[in-house]
Formats: structure tokens, C-alpha cells, sequence
């Protein structure tokens, strides 16, 4: 049974890496306590596009618009199905609204405008 994934593509400033890791932490906690099957948060380290004969891909930070002081980080979380991503979703939401409801800066350790996301489902897995 195809599985369903929610994608990232964010860009973290370097010297905000450790604040964005323990929110990643967080989200891992939270995300696989209310049912996502599996919760990945990974930092660019090879992303020097590959030549393809004539033609080369684009670089995540090009793409990403990343600067030489921001990494590109790619994050994935897996659910059974796209009703089971939007289930757990809600659960997270949820409790996030209510731990954070009386925060008053809630700054993100990184540049939404910066940030794609979108929900995926598995067309080929194994």
C-alpha cells in the first residue's frame, strides 16, 4: 500500500542550527507520539548538482535561494495514507495551539518565505 509524505525544503541560517535541531526534535516527538509512521529532518551536505550529458540540474541552494551562511535542510514526515496524514496532523496542531497559545514571539529559527512544502503520495516504494 503506497505510503503518503509531507515534504519540506527549509533554509536555516548557520548560527541558528542548534535552535532550529531542538525544535526538529520537537516536531519528531510530537509528530511520532500522535502516529506519523516515520519523521526525517536532514541537512544538505553534497549538493553539487550532478551532470546529466548535456544537461545539469539545478543545486538546492539555488533552488532554495540559500545564501553561503544558510544550509538547505529537507525534511519528510511518512503517514499511511493522506486521511492518516491529515488525522495526525490535526492532533499535532492541536497540541501545539494549546502548548503555544500564550506565546507572544513565536519566531521560527529560519525564513518562511524560504520554505516549500507540500503533501506527496508514494507512487514507488520498496
Amino acid at each position: 500500500m503506497a505510503k503518503y509524505v509531507d515534504g519540506f525544503v527549509l533554509v536555516v541560517p548557520k548560527d541558528k542550527t542548534e535552535e532550529y535541531k531542538k525544535m526538529a526534535e520537537e516536531g519528531h516527538e510530537v509528530w511520532m507520539r500522535h502516529g506519523a509512521l516515520e519523521y526525517f529532518e536532514c541537512r544538505g551536505e553534497d549538493l553539487k548538482p550532478q551532470e546529466m550529458g548535456d544537461e545539469k540540474a539545478r543545486a538546492f541552494p539555488e533552488m532554495a535561494g540559500a545564501t553561503e551562511d544558510e544550509d538547505v535542510w529537507f525534511s519528510f514526515i511518512v503517514f499511511r495514507d493522506k486521511a492518516h496524514r491529515d488525522e495526525v496532523n490535526k492532533k499535532v496542531m492541536d497540541e501545539m495551539n494549546e502548548k503555544y497559545k500564550d506565546a507572544k514571539d513565536m519566531s521560527m529559527p529560519f525564513d518562511m518565505k524560504k520554505m516549500a512544502y507540500g503533501g506527496f503520495e508514494a507512487e514507488v516504494e520498496g
